[in-house]
């Protein structure tokens, strides 16, 4: 599939041009890019990779497929031979990111962010390689941290200048309240570029600011400034808003392979394409061929890819088969969940198999002929369901309902 030669650590670094036409594809900005080709020629001649980190707070306990854009991305620096560090940021998490927020984050507790930390260690390999990464947690540095060492980090930077971030200064300006921790929250992101003496920092683009600041930092400690690559906010499945459990329009990576195949599935073609740049290794010649093949087999195409990233291709057949059986043709689903209820009445059996969220809405969907018991249509809500087991389905809703006599 690639056309440029991967370094293995035994042979040389590939040409500056290529590693560069590879590792471009899916940064919305290099900062600056004129210094990282000269980087990466001083990488080639002297045989010392790039260290390149992007970091991530322990906030939740499972990623989405929006964190794995840049984990994607460091896996292109590893492919050309480069280290990357996957900095969990358990002192940051403390603090929590204040980036697009009108309010002050709720504090997690260590326990929150230290089980939540472990989860992330087992789930990144999944895409990076587990010998060629780094996992560091800026507690490292930051724990034995004196508050005259804090002191002296805030002398680095002004307050008008972190005022300057576009969500401090809206807040400013709507009246709401800013904390002062939250304040420390861009000055410690930078200090972990300096301790870990980064050659480049990965994040999306609504990090921007706070991975300049890591640029600043190191000139201020002696170090040569990193080169900052920053890189899109994947819409979720909705295809609008960026993917957020909060929203529920995310494809975990934890997520069973049935689950994850027909929620990339269910994107639109449009976003297919976006989703084929930011979620593999395809290069953009080849993405722009597949534009001219069916649209259909070129998103089943993509959902095997993915679900194959994060489970197996055996499981990832196994998804397309099921998605094909059950959506495309309406056949049986093989693992319809079962309930075994005591009332025979057909609206409130429904609602207490999950099928609807209430009698209300158990009765109208029964009404608008949208549920089908044992393969007919049933439109009467006073119906009694018979004893014995019955295969009831709403849509692309499923469930075996035995009834006992």
């Amino acid at each position: 599939m690639r056309t440029i030669p991967l370094y293995n650590g035994n042979v040389s670094f590939a040409p500056v041009p290529e590693q560069l036409e590879y590792l471009k594809k899916g940064f919305v900005e290099i900062i600056r890019e004129e210094e990282l080709k000269e980087r990466l020629e001083k990488s080639v001649k002297t045989n010392r990779p790039l260290r390149v980190k992007a970091g991530f707070d322990p906030t939740a306990p499972d990623l989405h497929l929006g964190h794995t854009v840049l984990l994607r991305k460091l896996k292109h620096f590893q492919d050309l031979g480069h280290t990357v560090i996957f900095l969990i940021g358990d002192m940051t998490g403390l603090i929590g990111d204040p980036t697009g927020r009108n309010v002050t984050r709720p504090p997690m507790t260590r326990e929150q962010i230290d089980n939540n930390a472990e989860t992330y260690r087992a789930q990144v390999f999944k895409i990076l390689h587990p010998d060629k990464t780094e996992i560091r947690f800026n507690s490292e540095w930051m724990g034995p941290m004196k508050f005259e060492d804090v002191v002296r980090l805030c002398g680095h930077y002004t307050v008008a200048r972190i005022l300057e971030r576009e969500d401090f200064s809206k807040r400013l300006k709507e009246g709401l309240p800013i904390s002062v921790h939250e304040i420390l929250y861009p000055l410690v992101q930078g200090y972990d570029s300096v301790a870990l003496k980064c050659d480049m920092e990965l994040g999306g683009t609504d990090q921007r600011f706070n991975l300049l600041v890591g640029r600043e930092l190191h000139r201020d400690y002696g170090q040569q400034p990193q080169i900052v690559g920053t890189t899109p906010l994947l819409e979720g499945t909705d295809g609008v808003d960026k993917m957020s459990k909060s929203k529920n329009n995310y494809i975990g990576i934890t997520e069973s392979p049935k689950i994850m195949y027909r929620k990339v599935m269910g994107i639109s073609d449009d976003l297919m394409w976006r989703y084929w740049e930011l979620l593999t290794d395809v290069s953009l010649a080849e993405i722009a061929a597949m534009k001219q093949c069916e649209p259909m087999q070129v998103k089943m195409d993509l959902a095997t890819r993915i679900v194959s990233d994060f489970h197996s291709a055996a499981e990832a057949r196994q998804a397309a088969e099921d998605f094909n059986r059950e959506v495309r043709q309406g056949a049986e689903p093989a693992d319809i969940p079962a309930v075994s209820l005591a009332s025979q009445r057909f609206a409130p059996a429904l609602v207490a198999a999950g099928i609807a969220p209430s009698r209300t809405e158990s009765e109208r969907l029964i009404k608008a002929g949208a549920v089908e018991v044992n393969g007919e249509k049933c439109t009467n809500p006073s119906l009694s369901l018979a004893p014995g087991t019955h295969t009831v389905r709403a849509g692309k809703k499923w469930v075996r309902i035995t009834v006992k006599s």
